[in-house]
């Protein structure tokens, strides 16, 4: 890819409930030479109640939060238009496939814009804190780093860039959060000419999905516990190397190969399930050809004990076995199926509300087709092609962003239906999903005390403006 997005963002909150409130971005060429950058903030979406926690570590005052010159619609809508011209692009954060990724896509299904813009073709995606992991295990001097309470390396990215001697007051903030992940990438890309083009191989699924269809011994790299772990696998069965359950299916298998396979290849599902309870560590590990594994040549994880202390034939042998037994990767197919339909059985049978089903269901393409034209439209004829979405989902999004952006247009009825469906869910007196009134209070009450043991004057002064921003939206929405 000719050319690599470097983005962050910042958030009202961490869930899928939260919204974007900032955008940084910098786009630079195959050798990271900065062409373009994105430096964004837009208003939180009225009928929300924002983490006073995320508003304290963004350093988001109040009048950024409300009085931004970018509402929330028309800030995804100038986000989308920069990444829309960007491509094709890898695009790359700092965990962002864990935070980042998720945030858009559901800030923008909820905004009935298309929710992948960031990896889906011609996009694709990678994460920089893959990319160290790997280049830290590889060569533990590549980036000076601090050390967690546990004594582990930390690859945080605010402790990288004190680290490496970047300018970290402005952490926390998108755009000097990006420029600092790009910093970081450009010394792992300096110290690792070999493998940078390798680091980013698995930037899409096909990929990624085409090195484990094939017959291989790699190298992985795992943070397990805290520590980075280089694993020697093997591919599985090629048509048993593949979660089977349907909201599985980016989870494929490998075999690691410091046991031996054989003992385990004829036992029947209910044994095997046993004996690998017993190991430590497992015996199957599992990546996510959507999360952007590293997977080198065997070579590295064969440094490593116990791998180096076994010989290279028996090593190909073990990983002959596994591929060539179908009853085996059959099993192990069967056993973490049987793992997810349990799973499925337990979760609560409750109505899931419009905005966390995205995973769920599809967007029809007649109506991703149909964002365009609608987000080009006035207000007026928005709310009249609200019918022509075949989604309900669409719809529902569509009043609601009208509600936000233009409410003197709604009908009467639809605005105090709208209204009325925002107070019941802010105003629930129960720990819900999302930011309430009152879980909002009680975060504030929580870093007050904090703040107070500290002696932290400029805190206790921000939480008091944030608590009196939560009692105007008390206020607004307890006559609904």
């Amino acid at each position: 890819m000719d050319k690599i997005v470097i983005y962050d963002t910042e958030t009202t909150n961490s869930t899928i409930w939260g919204s974007i409130i900032e955008v940084g971005a910098v786009v630079v060429d195959k050798n990271l030479k900065e062409i373009g950058k994105l430096n964004i903030r837009g208003r939180m979406p009225e009928g929300e109640v924002p983490s006073a926690k995320a508003l304290l570590v963004n350093s988001t005052s109040i009048d950024l939060l409300t009085k931004g010159n970018y509402s929330h619609y028309d800030f995804l809508g100038a986000v989308e238009n920069f990444f829309s011209k960007a491509a094709p692009a890898l695009f790359m954060g700092w965990s962002n496939l864990n935070f980042d990724r998720r945030m858009f896509h559901f800030n923008f299904f909820k905004g009935n814009r298309y929710p992948y813009i960031t990896h889906s073709s011609p996009n694709c995606e990678h994460d920089g804190l893959h990319v160290a992991r790997a280049a830290q295990t590889l060569i533990p001097e590549t980036l000076k780093t601090e050390l967690t309470d546990a004594g582990n390396e930390s690859l945080a990215l605010e402790g990288l860039s004190r680290m490496q001697g970047f300018d970290t007051s402005a952490s926390h903030t998108a755009y000097v959060d990006a420029v600092n992940a790009l910093k970081i990438l450009r010394i792992i890309k300096s110290k690792h000419k070999t493998n940078w083009e390798n680091f980013l191989k698995t930037s899409t699924k096909t990929g990624t999905d085409t090195i484990l269809n094939k017959e291989g011994i790699f190298s992985i790299f795992e943070n397990v516990k805290g520590k980075n772990m280089t694993y020697l696998v093997c591919t599985m069965h090629p048509e048993y190397y593949s979660h089977s359950h349907p909201k599985k299916s980016n989870d494929k298998f490998v075999f690691d190969l410091r046991r031996d396979p054989e003992p385990l290849l004829n036992l029947s599902v209910d044994q095997l399930k046993v004996t690998m309870k017993s190991f430590s560590p497992k015996c199957i590990r599992v990546l996510k050809i959507n999360k952007a594994p590293i997977i080198l040549d065997d070579q590295y994880a064969l440094k490593e004990k116990p791998y180096s202390t076994l010989d290279y034939e028996l090593i190909k042998k073990r990983a002959k076995m596994v591929r060539n037994s179908e009853k085996f990767c059959r099993n192990i197919q069967t056993i973490y199926r049987e793992i997810e339909d349990e799973k499925e059985q337990t979760k609560t049978q409750e109505d899931l509300l419009p905005e966390e089903t995205l995973y769920e269901k599809f967007i029809p393409n007649k109506d991703t087709q149909l964002f365009k034209t609608w987000h080009s439209s006035s207000w007026e004829d928005k709310l009249r092609m609200l019918d022509k979405f075949q989604d309900k989902r669409c719809s529902w999004f569509g009043q609601k962003i009208i509600y936000q952006e233009a409410p003197h247009i709604l009908p009467p009825d639809l605005y105090k239906n709208i209204k009325s469906e925002i107070a019941r869910r802010i105003l629930s007196k129960n720990r819900e999903k999302w930011q309430t009134i009152g879980m909002a209070y009680q975060e504030i009450d929580t870093l007050r005390d904090q703040a107070s043991n500290r002696d932290d004057e400029e805190e206790l002064k921000k939480l008091d403006e944030i608590n009196e921003f939560i009692m105007s939206i008390e206020k607004k929405y307890e006559i609904a």
